[in-house]
């Protein structure tokens, strides 16, 4: 007999030798499996059912929304979906103390969950109960999506939602308090700007009232009319002409310094204004940082447990340990038989 042959027969004596030892034991392991199913049974109508809820969403790229409004070349378009970036640090706020925090005090968790606050580790157990209940993935897709697992259909749906909202306004704080800070330096530096502006027009003005408005204008034609009256042989009008000239050129120097001084702070003043309106825009806008795909909804069947599964899996992992455990004391029985051990 060839090799071959011996293992075919080998083979076919084991499989043989299975289904034998599978039907002298038949009894036994169908009455563990039986067991089996029916304690997994009532051990999983023991277990609290859960409803699922979820949010499917995109985070938003925190851009300057002022810039949509004063720039005259936008860099950024509000209307764009986040990058894998953008989603990833929204994840940061959905997981945030800030947002759990509110979820527990909104619905008061400790109560729903039946949590004692006084208990030690109160604050460890609820925040290991709320992460078993609430999860937030990023998908394949480059969106993510809050799941809220609760015992109460409606709760799930509300949780779901609320994080959601949570989130966005936790995002808006965030970018408004960081703008505020922006807008509280541009308008000190525009209010200094002003009140410089308004003291070189005072000055500008007591100017204005001893008849100096535009020096070289005024020169040129002091000028003109000097040497009309030399000319003309008026000495008497020439001499008046000349000490006018005289008179404004004591205020040359201020006129011509207030005058590039203005013109430079009217210039700042445009650019800071601009800037003002800007960080105002970012600083109380309400711009949503998320585009909100799906909102959750109550479930109307259960998602956990799966019942069946609990069972199928428990009978499944019995029969298998059955199995080992009396091939093992066959084995052994055999071995002893032997005088082996």
């Amino acid at each position: 007999m060839t090799n071959q042959t011996k293992e075919s027969s080998t083979t076919s004596l084991d499989s043989t030798n299975l289904l034998v030892f599978l039907f002298k034991w038949r009894i036994h392991i169908i009455v563990l499996c039986g067991v089996a199913a029916i304690a997994s049974a009532i051990a999983s109508g023991l277990i609290e059912e859960k409803f699922r809820s979820a949010v499917t969403m995109f985070a938003v790229p925190q851009n300057s929304i002022g810039e949509q409004f004063y720039e005259e070349q936008k860099k950024n378009d509000l209307l764009e979906f986040g990058e894998k970036e953008d989603a990833e640090r929204m994840l940061q706020i959905l997981n945030s103390d800030r947002v759990r925090a509110r979820v527990i005090q909104k619905y008061d968790l400790w109560e729903h969950y039946e949590i004692t606050r006084d208990e030690a580790g109160a604050n460890t157990k609820m925040q290991k109960e709320y992460d078993s209940n609430v999860g937030t993935r990023l998908t394949k897709f480059g969106s993510i999506e809050i799941e809220v697992m609760d015992k109460t259909n409606t709760v799930a749906r509300d949780i779901a939602n609320d994080i959601a909202h949570f989130a966005d306004s936790v995002a808006n704080k965030l970018r408004n308090d960081r703008a505020m800070d922006a807008f509280q330096y541009a308008e000190s530096s525009l209010l200094q700007v002003q009140d410089e502006i308004r003291v070189m027009e005072d000055s500008m003005s007591t100017l204005y009232n001893i008849g100096v408005y535009d020096y070289i204008t005024q020169i040129e034609g002091l000028n003109d009319q000097y040497a009309t009256a030399i000319i003309e042989g008026q000495p008497g009008r020439a001499e008046t002409i000349r000490l006018q000239m005289a008179e404004i050129s004591k205020y040359a120097n201020t006129f011509n310094k207030l005058t590039t001084l203005l013109e430079a702070a009217y210039d700042r003043e445009a650019i800071l204004k601009k800037r003002f309106d800007l960080m105002k825009i970012d600083a109380t806008s309400k711009i949503p940082s998320t585009f909100i795909v799906d909102t959750a909804t109550a479930s109307d069947k259960k998602a956990y447990p799966v019942r069946w599964l609990i069972v199928v899996m428990s009978v499944a992992s019995v029969f298998v340990f059955s199995v080992i455990a009396i091939l093992t004391l066959e084995n052994y029985r055999k071995l002893k038989r032997e005088g082996k051990i």
